[in-house]
């Protein structure tokens, strides 16, 4: 319901009916000097006259008109128009006879000024303020459309009309069907094209979600990411308010390989494998990756084909300095965790509840901060009390109802937490051990072909 209690829809319309009447009006004023009678004069004819302004149809006015009318015609951009002034019963009679022939009756103002250079001004203004008011209309019926979700409703009416009209005319044979279901493209692009490319005949729409459905997930990533989705898969598809780790996977997977098997020969050989077997079995595609980086690491450790003898090594050979390969893959970890971390903090964010990581995570991990920089510097140790009083008093804080019972409930949790994070982080030194155990390996492998001696046998 808009102003005066009529509808917007209906105030919109009379508007812009009053806008057309108005130009029609300055048309007829711009010929009025050559004879014509004076619309203000035409207007105010009565009250035992009347006067009326109307615009007729092709074929001009009917034959039979009252005979006590006084009427003159008006010919403007091909329009023909038409004055009339006379009794109140035969202008009455004459609207009648227009009416059906489809005339159209020109309401006159009943403001309109009687001095004729104010006519023009007059009507300007007059047009003007229909135009603003007719804007405001629109603007008030564009707001209700949107809240009332009147544009979807008449789409669902036009496809139902489509399909009144259309759909009886289909074959339905075993070849027809109906399908309904998620589509994970943005748009109907992709499918369209790959419907037309066969000739099929189809009606496709893309509809919004309904509001109380939960969609499926789909990852999206790089190709160069997308062998790395199997390893997010093993936990389940992630959801829509949950991290897709496969991105860093794509990282964190072939570093850790290449540090384990670190050699130049034996690097390429695995990424030539995983080349030529990627479309057989896509699943080896992560050789590619791993056995590049392993080749990055054999230069790194001077390791070609097991031999320590053939480059020298550009960090460190690993028999040669284990303490330091071992504590290269914890601190490894160490960024690993920290960045499953963030990305849990991440993942909160997504649903709404970055104030509850901060009152309860964030002690999470302050805590281990404290724990991996008491290495570095014994003071940091503090931190490690303060983000597990930090976790408690948040989980106190935000849980209702049972307080005391809130804060045992947090204070193991927080407990078991932290001996997770310090497992999975020193669960790490097993990539330093793999690495030591490879080059462990590759040296007794050479020392027994170094200790079997040249070959017996001699071509002569």
């Amino acid at each position: 319901m808009g102003q005066g209690g009529r509808p917007v829809d209906r105030r919109t319309r009379e508007l812009a009916q009053a806008g057309e009447d108005t130009a029609l009006l300055a048309q007829l004023l711009a010929v009025s000097g050559d004879g014509l009678a004076r619309l203000d004069q035409v207007a105010r004819a009565g009250p035992v006259l009347a006067g009326r302004a109307y615009l007729l149809p092709e074929g001009g006015p009917p034959q039979a008109l009252p005979p006590n009318v006084l009427m003159q015609r008006a010919l403007i951009d091909s329009r023909l128009f038409l004055l009339a002034v006379g009794p109140t019963e035969e202008i009455a009679a004459l609207d009648q006879a227009l009416a059906a022939r489809k005339a159209r009756v020109i309401p006159l103002p009943d403001d309109l000024p009687a001095d004729p250079a104010e006519l023009g001004r007059h009507l300007e203004s007059r047009r003007a303020s229909i135009e603003a008011r007719g804007k405001a209309a629109r603007a008030e019926l564009d707001a209700l459309s949107e809240q009332q979700g009147i544009a979807a409703a008449l789409g669902e009416l036009t496809l139902a009309a489509w399909l009144v009209t259309h759909v009886p005319e289909l074959p339905v044979t075993e070849h027809f069907a109906w399908v309904t279901g998620w589509c994970a493209d943005a748009d109907d692009s992709r499918l369209r094209a790959a419907l037309d490319a066969r000739n099929l005949h189809y009606l496709l729409r893309f509809t919004p979600a309904p509001t109380d459905a939960v969609p499926p997930s789909v990852m999206r990533n790089p190709a160069w990411a997308r062998p790395f989705e199997v390893f997010g898969r093993l936990m389940g598809v992630p959801g829509t308010s949950e991290a897709d780790p496969s991105m860093l996977l794509a990282l964190v997977a072939p570093l850790m390989f290449g540090f384990m098997f670190g050699d130049v020969v034996q690097g390429l050989v695995l990424a030539i494998l995983g080349y030529v077997v990627r479309d057989r079995l896509p699943a080896l595609r992560l050789l590619i990756p791993g056995g590049l980086v392993a080749v990055a690491f054999g230069f790194a450790f001077g390791s070609v084909f097991a031999r320590e003898d053939v480059i020298p090594a550009l960090w460190v050979h690993p028999l040669g300095e284990p303490l330091t390969v071992l504590g290269t893959a914890l601190g490894f970890g160490v960024i690993v965790i920290l960045l499953g971390l963030l990305l849990n903090a991440l993942q909160y964010h997504w649903r709404g509840e970055l104030a509850k990581w901060a009152a309860t995570e964030a002690g999470l991990l302050v805590a281990y901060l404290g724990i991996v920089g008491s290495f570095v510097d014994a003071r940091l140790l503090w931190a490690l009390p303060g983000g597990v009083a930090w976790m408690l008093a948040g989980s106190a804080l935000i849980e209702p109802g049972d307080r005391l019972g809130s804060l045992g409930h947090a204070a193991g949790e927080s407990l078991e937490r932290l001996l997770q994070l310090g497992v999975n982080t020193v669960s790490f030194v097993r990539v330093g051990a793999f690495a030591l155990a490879h080059a462990g390996l590759s040296t007794a492998v050479v020392g027994i072909a170094d200790a079997s001696g040249p070959p017996t046998g001699r071509c002569s």
